[in-house]
């Protein structure tokens, strides 16, 4: 008997999700990726930052159909789907479904600043940690052989723009970095001379977390040397500057934006309603309005719950992910299902050494303690046995000889380099 296909289009956290709870069910199911890995996204600042090697955060995705039962993986780009004649449509072919979820993540929003977006570094695939990664390395050697102090300046003034986890979390890398590591590498190069700016919109940086953390995290970067600088809107940028809300301009090489996240260009490609972030709208069951058997996981899916949109995050995407297939499994019994709702198991963030900060279920806490919390649990979402040693052994690494080893410039191509315009 033919097996029903069940399509997953995108392997992020709600993919994969869905497609390990589906693996063995008596179903047929196709993997469809642009990339041939699983991107363990939040740890792409550490990349960035020269403390991991980019491959132990990824997963084949081969590796992982092979040791699942009637799962397969197809390598291409996902251009549009034909609901009508139940296809998935890819640069390779179409691909017919009985069920369809799309699961293809989310992009930087830019909110449309076409001169952020065009000078700005971000955070969303492997290749821009690389770049960023060796731009940052770049500009030290710049500064390195640059004698005019304004120029000097420029090149080590580092602008990051967005006070969430990943903005906080890179600002701390990055300092820690500069102080442990590049200050040994460069001793032509004061450290007194680098300035990290963390820039944010609204009152607060960690808005999701209780007041109680959000303040320690401030007093934490502060304490670090790095400024920040809250309630302040950027405006525009270009090759050697940030201009800000009020008109003041910041002399930078650098700057770095993780302010905002809008769905994957996908969303826009489908034909259907979208809502706040150009996220797809959907049923209680994540279905999509009129397609019963057509699904939407993660950062695509805007649901709301308790009155507001759930927050773009892995943990909401891995729980979609399992209702979705929950969902197909249940259809497949002949079952009905209640529907989705979020639990929030809490949310942290690291801030550099030793410390951290979380919040589960009512308690927050910070320092050592959080920080250990930080990463065993990163740890144990890591794929494969291999990334989790590799990754740990690097932690044990810099924590234990203040060292970081991944200090490559992999590519002195200035059109390869996003931003490299500005070195």
């Amino acid at each position: 008997m033919k097996l029903k296909r069940v399509v997953i289009a995108g392997i992020g956290f709600g993919g994969l999700s869905a497609a390990r709870t589906l693996a063995g069910k008596r179903l047929d199911v196709v993997m469809v990726d642009r990339h041939n890995y699983h991107l363990f996204q939040p740890l792409l600042y550490q990349v960035a930052t020269a403390g991991l090697e980019q491959e132990s955060i990824a997963y084949p995705v081969r590796a992982l159909a092979r040791n699942w039962k009637n799962t397969k993986f197809r390598l291409c780009e996902v251009t549009g789907a034909d609901f009508k004649e139940k296809l998935l449509l890819t640069d390779s072919g179409a691909i017919e479904y009985d069920y369809l979820v799309f699961a293809a993540g989310s992009r930087t929003n830019f909110f449309g600043n076409s001169s952020v977006e065009r000078h700005a570094f971000d955070l969303k695939q492997m290749s821009d940690s690389e770049a960023l990664r060796n731009h940052v390395l770049t500009v030290f050697e710049k500064a390195s052989l640059v004698s005019d102090n304004n120029e000097r300046s420029k090149l080590l003034t580092f602008v990051i723009v967005g006070g969430g986890p990943t903005g906080v979390e890179f600002a701390g890398a990055l300092r820690e970095l500069i102080i442990y590591v590049l200050s040994r590498d460069y001793p032509e190069i004061s450290m007194s001379e680098t300035r990290i700016i963390l820039i944010e919109a609204s009152s607060a940086i960690l808005t999701a977390m209780p007041e109680m953390l959000r303040n320690y995290a401030l007093k934490r970067l502060q304490g670090m040397g790095i400024e920040v600088m809250l309630n302040t809107p950027v405006t525009g940028a270009d090759e050697n500057s940030v201009t800000l809300g009020d008109g003041k301009v910041i002399a930078t090489k650098t700057l770095f934006w993780s302010a905002g996240v809008a769905a994957s260009e996908l969303a826009g490609k489908i034909g259907v309603s979208q809502g706040p972030g150009g996220r797809v709208k959907v049923l209680p069951d994540l279905s999509i309005e009129g397609l019963p058997d057509v699904f939407v996981a993660g950062d695509m899916a805007c649901v709301i719950q308790d009155g507001r949109p759930l927050p773009m995050m892995a943990p909401v995407a891995s729980q979609q992910g399992k209702y979705v297939a929950d969902a197909i499994l249940a259809r497949e019994r002949g079952e009905k299902t209640e529907p989705f709702r979020y639990i929030d198991k809490g949310s942290m963030a690291t801030i550099g050494r030793s410390s951290a900060v979380a919040t589960t279920h009512g308690f927050s806490f910070s320092g050592y303690l959080a920080w250990l919390a930080w990463l065993l649990l990163h740890l144990y979402y890591l794929i494969g046995f291999r990334n989790r040693i590799l990754v740990m052994m690097n932690w044990a690494y810099y924590y234990f000889f203040y060292e970081r080893q991944v200090r490559l410039i992999t590519d002195t191509r200035k059109e390869t380099v996003k931003g490299a315009d500005k070195v």
